[in-house]
């Protein structure tokens, strides 16, 4: 009768200890996820032109091309700089114009000019025509010279990366971050984009072939990829480091029980 106790004590003591050992190990899709609790905006929503779009805070290098002189009040001069003082060596700086949180940019001559919300066709257009009056057939160039974009999650390079283009499309800079992993969600590819201080979100299914359909398929400044883990990547997740430290504890705990029942 004392050995049958005996037993049910041992048995029910291990299986609280299996328990204890599962329960320690549980970890949730919700701590593996990101961005979880945003809503998630359908795609034909979103802006559909796939042309660069002027925003606060973007850097702008600019230069007007004509007769020399003519052009010249018009040119930032390169700016010349080094790292250290000691150093007579020093770099030359591309000048570029900041565009401010009103969308505007102050400009030799010209004075204030709103570039924002204008692409780079309009841009160039809007300048040509008030450089007229000064200069004869203006040439205009301008490049957007802090276009970066983030791709984050279950990539194999994942980081911020710099466009030397103003044209990136979301294969092209999955590509950059070395693509997918295998753990990667190909349905469940987010879109991070922020419009007049607005987060939007969009979702990309890279298993269908429609994606390149997208209107957000090109790629806007500060944009955020994120791309989700898989269910085998969440379950791996679930491995607790310390299930050797537990298992060792219940077998040796085992052992001192069934020493324990033979007495």
């Amino acid at each position: 009768m004392k050995t049958n106790t005996k037993h049910h004590i041992v048995i029910k003591l291990l299986f609280s200890f299996a328990l204890l050992a599962m329960v320690s190990s549980c970890v949730t899709s919700k701590e593996i996820i990101y961005f979880q609790d945003e809503p998630v905006t359908k795609s034909n929503q979103m802006d559909i032109n796939s042309a660069i779009i002027y925003k606060p805070n973007d850097l702008l290098f600019i230069s007007v091309g004509g007769e020399k002189d003519a052009v010249a009040p018009f040119n930032l001069p390169a700016i010349s700089y080094s790292a250290s003082e000691l150093n007579a060596n020093g770099q030359l700086k591309m000048p570029t114009y900041l565009i401010d949180n009103n969308g505007n940019i102050e400009y030799p001559v010209l004075g204030t000019i709103k570039l924002g919300g204008l692409t780079r066709m309009q841009a160039t257009s809007l300048l040509k025509n008030k450089l007229s009056e000064y200069v004869k057939d203006p040439i205009v160039n301008i490049r957007l010279i802090n276009f970066t974009v983030t791709v984050l999650g279950e990539v194999n390079s994942p980081g911020t990366f710099t466009i030397e283009d103003e044209r990136i499309s979301l294969t092209e800079a999955l590509g950059m971050a070395g693509d997918l992993t295998i753990h990667g969600k190909r349905e469940n590819v987010f879109l991070i984009r922020e419009n007049d201080g607005k987060k939007q979100f969009t979702q990309f299914d890279l298993t269908s072939v429609n994606v390149v359909n997208s209107p957000n398929y090109y790629l806007q400044q500060n944009d955020v990829l994120y791309v989700q883990p898989n269910k085998a990547k969440v379950r791996s997740a679930s491995y607790n480091q310390n299930n050797g430290i537990i298992i060792s504890a219940v077998g040796t705990l085992a052992t001192i029980l069934a020493i324990f029942l033979v007495q």
